[in-house]
């Protein structure tokens, strides 16, 4: 479960509470080339309130239709979806959801990048502009609000589409592999920074990886998907304590449930 932060938290840090995320029974298929192609296939997975949840497989096998189906952008041919144990037909705009790449619009700064959530959903933009501000700190942005994402990093541009995300004040945030296209060393200390603010924000994180460390790393309970049609090979718990540092990935309780993930991919194929 996520970790009770010790940590001060300003105006713009307030928490937001958490909400169950599950998934009964997901199936879904596509027409492709006049042959129909199923991308998931009975598929059940939970996140509790304020839980941390990573799911990795092989490319193709239906993670990113399972996130498309949960924040509503499609929906399942079979199965259920509920929101703290209510089943949820009406899903947009019920969660946040950053993509793979950052998307940040290249002729808006950092800070009118950052607020557009707040400003779809009607907020007043002095408001939106207010609570983004303390909290670009937290996000390692200070000074660059209005810098325009072709000067930014890498991992710059990757904690301000969180930012994006997080702004929408939704209970659950869904992170579509946020930090593949990073060099190792960034994605190594992004993943301490996302532990850091998951502590203090408070919501439910269902995060995409291939990264094998990274999904143990992060997560109270790893998914493994197998090969399309994406079925649910093992959840595997992670009961390493929290707060976690790097220097976790080697010792022998990591190692053991590294071992148990490979072997599980692997026989997913």
């Amino acid at each position: 479960m996520r970790p009770v932060s010790g940590a001060g938290k300003g105006p713009g840090e307030a928490a937001v509470a958490g909400i169950a995320v599950e998934v009964q029974g997901v199936t879904k298929s596509f027409r492709v080339d006049g042959r129909i192609v199923k991308v998931l296939d009975g598929v059940d997975l939970a996140a509790g309130a304020g839980e941390f949840v990573t799911l990795i497989g092989p490319s193709g096998c239906g993670k990113s239709t399972l996130f498309n189906i949960l924040c509503g952008l499609m929906e399942p041919d079979e199965g259920k979806v509920l929101f703290d144990g209510q089943e949820v037909t009406h899903r947009a705009g019920r969660l946040a959801y950053m993509p793979q790449k950052d998307l940040l619009l290249p002729w808006r700064s950092v800070l009118d990048n950052v607020i557009l959530g707040p400003e779809i959903a009607g907020r007043p933009r002095a408001e939106a502009r207010r609570e983004a501000q303390e909290l670009m700190p937290l996000f390692g942005l200070a000074g660059f609000e209005h810098s325009y994402p072709a000067v930014l990093s890498g991992g710059m541009r990757q904690r301000a589409a969180f930012l994006r995300a997080v702004l929408q004040r939704r209970p659950a945030i869904l992170l579509d592999e946020p930090f593949g296209a990073l060099d190792a060393l960034t994605r190594a200390s992004l993943q301490e920074w996302l532990l850091e603010v998951w502590g203090r924000l408070g919501q439910t994180v269902l995060f995409v990886t291939h990264d094998v460390e990274e999904a143990i790393f992060l997560a109270d309970r790893v998914y493994v998907f197998t090969a399309r049609p994406g079925r649910i090979h093992l959840a595997l718990d992670v009961r390493l304590p929290r707060p976690r540092s790097r220097a976790i990935v080697t010792g022998p309780a990591f190692s053991a449930l590294k071992e148990k993930l490979l072997a599980a991919l692997s026989a997913g194929g």
